[in-house]
């Protein structure tokens, strides 16, 4: 999604959020270095694959998932990390990597970590790699619905 049409969303919703324009990054710690945003604060969202159907996992970006943890929380069969080739064609309006954390936009389910729960609020990518927002997490609760899950 360009960062015209997650900002017009945000907007349509009445959410406040702040645009961060950083130098081109490709790493979340990075990013967040950059942006002189604590690593805990900014998400980082990873597309899995849960039994044959995509689904987006948001974590702090400083974690990993740990596919195992997230194979009993979902009660799956197969959790695996989605290839390149996959999120090209998912995503096809962003940059890749830099997916925002609205999977509920593309039609997927989205897990997050307890973590990010913790936190007033919380950054990520905005669908390139120069552009971040941050904004509430609790207005990205209430957009997104997520699965507040154990992950890492």
């Amino acid at each position: 999604m360009p960062v015209k049409t997650l900002k017009k969303f945000l907007d349509s919703h009445d959410v406040k959020y702040v645009s961060i324009s950083h130098l081109p990054a490709y790493s979340a710690q990075t990013i967040a270095a950059l942006a002189h945003i604590p690593g805990k604060d900014l998400a980082k969202s990873v597309i899995v694959k849960i039994d044959d159907k995509f689904a987006m996992v948001v974590l702090p970006a400083f974690c990993r998932v740990h596919l195992g943890h997230l194979k009993v929380a979902v009660l799956a069969s197969q959790v695996g990390l989605a290839t390149e080739t996959e999120l090209e064609c998912l995503f096809p309006d962003c940059e890749m990597g830099a997916m925002p954390p609205f999977g509920n936009l593309y039609d997927m389910d989205v897990y997050v970590a307890e973590q990010l729960t913790e936190d007033e609020e919380i950054a990520f990518s905005a669908g390139t790699h120069t552009e971040l927002v941050r904004m509430s997490y609790k207005d990205f609760e209430r957009l997104v619905t997520p699965r507040i899950t154990a992950l890492t």
